[in-house]
């Protein structure tokens, strides 16, 4: 054996030895003892007892307390306590120095046993069973000590009880008004004859009744005037539920009341002369100039005087008002009870500040992009937040950005190349309201907005091309329930042209005439959807669910009404052919908190298909799906896999311009969890690939077909580092090839990777992949 490698050993055993004897108990009291985390929670039901999902969570959490240095939270620790050998052997009385300041950093407090108070969280946990119906549950613990009693986990069991069901259910009986209301609310209850005993649901019942009420004109209701009487005597696990008015509710909260006169003040930042206008549904008393149009002020207003007293019409209108991004201040208040002196009317009274309307902002960033770009970035914008005086934002905004990619060097046999700046300048025009006819948005319960763009980019690639796109369009985002948002471009045009092209680019093109065609110069017009579904589930919100699925259709409408005036195929546009396809992309997203510490397990699904037929051979370039690199599948660069089981010569530099597709299917699984403080961890595993969806004889094995499909999947696994700084997630991964779409003469079977180190990609990113 080599004596270097030998005498490298020993230091290290010598190492690990130092460390192991460093003790983590040497300054705890003679009868203190460091909690090391919990050994198992064992949960024993009754025969034929299932414990829920939701009450085995919730049970979990008060026994589930981290230990020092947790690695998974509560059952195992890292093997390094830093935190504790500096407690026990950098402490020092003084406070000043570099030992105080190296000690402050990492010093961490112990966990003791008498800190955690077994016995007190199992009594705890007995509360949370019981809350959930299964009464006359019992919880335990015993200690397991180490190192002479100096350490201890605990064992906690869990014996559960058959669970509690509703035998009766029985509202509020109550004469008047109230009557009618109370007796609507049966169909609609949260709790059922039969159902578990659950106390959160009967919390719930409580707070929808109240809002059902306040909702009715009954502004002084409130949940806490309800309360539940229950008898479990009538049969074994069962329980019969009784919702009453509690004795002596206030006689304000058990009458209706309607919207009095409602006065709206406005002030400026600059105080000026006021003046008093009166608009169909208010007073208005504002200082001058007036800086907002009264028809959007009064549209805004969702109060009416006369109508029932409503707390949603009073949240919609403070909502609107401060949607408008033009007041600094909002505050809407009610008569006092002192003064309604038994009136059956609210008077409302609602007073806004403006805030200053222009803005200039100057931002310096390091951007990351899906195609694996990182780099600096400059951003000046100067925008108008009130420009015709109903929040309309006018913003202009001049970028620019240098940036190189990350990835792995020698995925594909090439390296990679792509280091570019990029240039632009983008006007934007955002109006707080749908522009179109009233009878179309008058049901819609939640405000939208109309956009309008226009814009020119430059991007330059040394070694490739220089690229300008010219860009205007106009849509509208509205929104129809708190988890669903739609987007509708209604038009969009963008003209891309090749201002230059190297030597070697346009030797590339030449030899493959179906990428030349996507970097022609050319019109795109283009309408499109976009539909997002974005949940949170869960009491705890430990789930959330994420569904974005966009179409585009570009050229068609044009085409339409070119041949409608006897234009045949190839058509143009101002003299430049034009592109027709369509396309659509849908991503599927699930997270999962594991655990009631910040880890997660989040996954994703990504399916898009594009198709140019008509006008067009293939898409433009910029529309076509690559694949790899850092938000990808990370153990690939960019445009390194695909499409299909081609790849390019080894010897072809510009070989990545052939590696995209019509076709993508993308996959993700990673697990988020948490390190040191603000520092977290993944591992994760990455597949998919691209496809052509017309044959390509210069790009043999592209086409998308069942025979070999699962085998032309790349995969690739990998772990990493991310830096939560609050405003942003710095990321670093290092991902591992596991498997590549296109053969490897030099290595056979499916991990066909010629070497570990080849199968290696690290991207350094900005935020998170998915």
């Amino acid at each position: 054996m080599n004596p270097k490698n030998i005498r490298n050993s020993i230091v290290l055993l010598a190492a690990a030895a130092l460390l192991a004897a460093c003790s983590t108990t040497r300054r705890l009291g003679a009868d203190e003892v460091l909690y090391t985390g919990v050994k198992k929670i064992r949960i024993e039901p009754d025969s034929g007892v299932v414990l829920s999902a939701a009450a085995e969570s919730a049970v979990k959490e008060p026994l589930s307390v981290a230990p020092n240095n947790p690695l998974y939270s509560p059952y195992l620790r890292t093997p390094l306590p830093v935190g504790l050998w500096a407690w026990n052997y950098f402490y020092t009385p003084k406070e000043k120095g570099f030992k105080y300041w190296f000690y402050k950093r990492l010093a961490k407090q112990p966990v003791l046993i008498s800190k955690v108070q077994p016995e007190l969280r199992t009594r705890v946990a007995e509360q949370v069973l019981e809350n959930y119906g299964y009464f006359g549950s019992r919880a335990s613990d015993s200690l397991l000590y180490r190192k002479h009693g100096r350490k201890a986990k605990v064992n906690y069991t869990l014996r559960i009880a058959p669970p509690f069901r509703y035998a009766e259910i029985s509202y509020p009986a109550v004469e008047g008004g109230l009557k009618p209301l109370v007796d609507s609310m049966h169909a609609t209850s949260l709790l059922r004859t039969g159902a578990q005993y659950n106390l959160d649901t009967l919390t719930l019942e409580r707070q929808r009744i109240a809002r059902l009420l306040r909702n009715r004109g009954y502004y002084y209701f409130r949940p806490e005037y309800l309360e539940y009487l229950a008898d479990t005597t009538i049969s074994p696990q069962r329980v019969a539920v009784r919702l009453n008015l509690k004795p002596n509710i206030p006689a304000v909260a058990l009458k209706p009341y309607r919207v009095g006169d409602i006065t709206v003040r406005l002030t400026n930042i600059r105080p000026g002369p006021t003046d008093t206008l009166r608009l169909r549904n208010a007073t208005v008393i504002a200082q001058q100039p007036m800086k907002i149009r009264p028809k959007i002020l009064a549209r805004a207003l969702a109060l009416e005087p006369g109508q029932l007293f409503t707390v949603d019409a009073q949240s919609r209108t403070q909502t609107s008002l401060n949607k408008l991004g033009i007041f600094r201040s909002v505050n809407l208040s009610v008569t006092p009870l002192d003064s309604l002196r038994g009136a059956d009317t609210l008077d409302v009274t609602l007073e806004a500040q403006f805030d200053y309307p222009l803005e200039a902002a100057l931002e310096t960033d390091v951007t990351t992009k899906s195609n694996s770009f990182i780099g600096p970035g400059i951003t000046f914008k100067l925008s108008n937040n009130n420009l015709f005086r109903g929040g309309e934002v006018l913003a202009l905004k001049l970028n620019g950005s240098y940036e190189w990619q990350t990835g792995n060097r020698n995925s594909g046999g090439r390296s990679s190349r792509l280091n570019s700046y990029e240039l632009g300048l983008n006007a934007n025009l955002n109006i707080p309201r749908l522009l179109l006819p009233e009878s179309m948005t008058r049901r819609l319960r939640y405000p939208g907005s109309t956009s309008f763009q226009l814009g020119v980019d430059l991007m330059n690639r040394p070694s490739f091309f220089r690229l300008i796109a010219f860009s205007g369009s106009a849509g509208y985002n509205f929104q129809t329930s708190p988890y669903s948002r739609h987007g509708l471009t209604v038009f969009k045009l963008t003209y891309n042209k090749l201002l230059h092209t190297t030597e070697s680019f346009d030797r590339t093109m030449d030899e493959n005439p179906a990428i030349a065609m996507s970097f022609r110069n050319q019109f795109v017009p283009s309408i499109g959807y976009t539909y997002t579904f974005d949940k949170t589930y869960g009491a705890t919100g430990n789930r959330r669910l994420y569904w974005q699925n966009s179409v585009t259709s570009a050229g068609n409408l044009l085409s339409g009404i070119l041949r409608a005036f006897g234009e045949r195929q190839p058509q143009h546009l101002f003299g430049n052919r034009f592109s027709q396809f369509a396309k659509e992309v849908s991503e599927l997203k699930f997270y999962h908190r594991l655990g009631h510490r910040n880890n997660w397990l989040a996954t994703r699904l990504l399916v898009g298909v594009g198709y140019a037929y008509g006008n067009s051979e293939v898409m433009p370039y910029s529309e076509q799906f690559y694949i790899g690199g850092a938000n990808s599948i990370r153990a690939f660069t960019v445009r390194s896999l695909g499409p299909g089981s081609y790849r390019p010569p080894r010897d072809d530099r510009n070989g990545y311009l052939d590696q995209t597709g019509d076709f993508k299917l993308e996959a993700n699984v990673e697990y988020r969890f948490g390190l040191l403080g603000k520092l977290g961890g993944a591992v994760f595993l990455d597949a998919g690939n691209i496809w052509l969806l017309k044959n390509d004889p210069k790009r043999p094995g592209a086409e998308l077909k069942w025979k070999g499909f699962l085998n032309e999947i790349a995969l690739g696994t990998g772990f990493g580092l991310r830096y939560d700084i609050s405003v942003l997630v710095i990321r670093a991964d290092l991902g591992i090839g596991l498997h590549t779409p296109y053969p490897n003469p030099d290595k056979k079977g499916y991990y066909n990777i010629s070497s570990f180190k080849d199968g290696l990609g690290f991207h350094l990113a900005i935020g998170y992949p998915f």
